[in-house]
């Protein structure tokens, strides 16, 4: 017959443990290290596990791209914006069918890194100041799977961009830019300069700015495909061209990398103490008088 000992009692409980020689004790002063470390909980009380105010970049990043919900949110937002094909001349009325049939064989080829997405298609839109302004058009595809990355990837960046920035975040836009420069003239400021970053998107260096993605962005798969969507290419009058350096604006993930890159230009300003706005690649610089200047 089982003999049995009090091992302690904390808290108004009684841990009782068989003893049956030395695998008893064994037994005996296991079950006590497993009390000690168990988690304190009243009758009736359930523990609850700690959420993270922030999306955590390194928890299954790659598979919250692709799950089912933010896919499903992507393809709403792609199909709302209509667009025109890209170099595999696919509308997007043909898209469905087409993701029934490869869906899940392009969803496998994304975490192994074997998915390489299509060249953008280049066109040239004319620009209110004259001269024209490249686009690139990546196919539906590309759109729907750059667009799944934005969304997840947005929440992890966008709490710590600057105060300065209002363009492609939400909650703001170019009229909130407007308002904050209407403030600082009524607070006296007079003197306004006006820049815009001539040919950024054009000249974007890829290793800077996948190194300021991968501050806060662990996870190797979703890097690796952002940079194979920054060196895809692009294809002008049927002949593809090697992408060495720039962000092809059209696509869903542009905004977001370039507001990535021209942070730490944001936070600068904001460290001199200086009075403006940007919205994309333009900024706007007050100070109440040209000596200030």
């Amino acid at each position: 017959m089982a003999t049995c000992r009090m091992i302690r009692q904390e808290s108004a409980k009684i841990i009782v443990v068989p003893v049956n020689g030395a695998k008893g004790r064994t037994q005996s002063r296991e079950k006590v290290r497993q009390a000690r470390s168990a988690p304190r909980t009243r009758p009736g009380e359930r523990t609850f596990r700690r959420v993270a105010d922030k999306p955590d970049p390194d928890q299954h990043l790659l598979e919250r791209i692709l799950s089912r919900s933010n896919m499903t949110r992507a393809w709403d937002r792609v199909k709302a914006n209509k667009g025109a094909p890209g170099v595999d001349n696919m509308p997007i009325t043909d898209f469905p069918a087409f993701a029934r049939e490869q869906w899940e064989q392009i969803r496998s080829s994304l975490p192994a890194g074997a998915y390489q997405p299509w060249p953008v298609k280049r066109v040239e839109i004319p620009k209110a100041t004259g001269g024209a302004r490249p686009l690139g058009i990546p196919t539906v595809l590309d759109r729907l799977i750059q667009q799944a990355i934005a969304q997840v990837l947005l929440p992890i960046f966008n709490p710590d961009f600057s105060e300065l920035s209002f363009g492609f975040r939400p909650g703001r836009s170019a009229h909130n830019a407007v308002f904050r420069v209407r403030d600082f003239i009524r607070q006296g400021y007079r003197v306004a300069v006006d820049a815009d970053l001539s040919k950024f998107f054009d000249t974007v260096d890829h290793d800077v700015l996948m190194n300021r993605v991968g501050r806060k962005i662990g996870d190797r798969r979703i890097l690796r495909l952002i940079g194979s969507y920054l060196r895809a290419g692009v294809m002008i009058a049927g002949r593809r061209q090697e992408t060495r350096k720039g962000v092809p604006q059209g696509g869903p993930l542009s905004p977001l990398l370039s507001n990535i890159l021209l942070d730490d230009l944001d936070k600068e300003r904001e460290k001199r103490g200086r009075s403006n706005a940007r919205y994309a690649d333009d900024f706007i610089i007050l100070v109440k008088s040209r000596r200030g200047w």
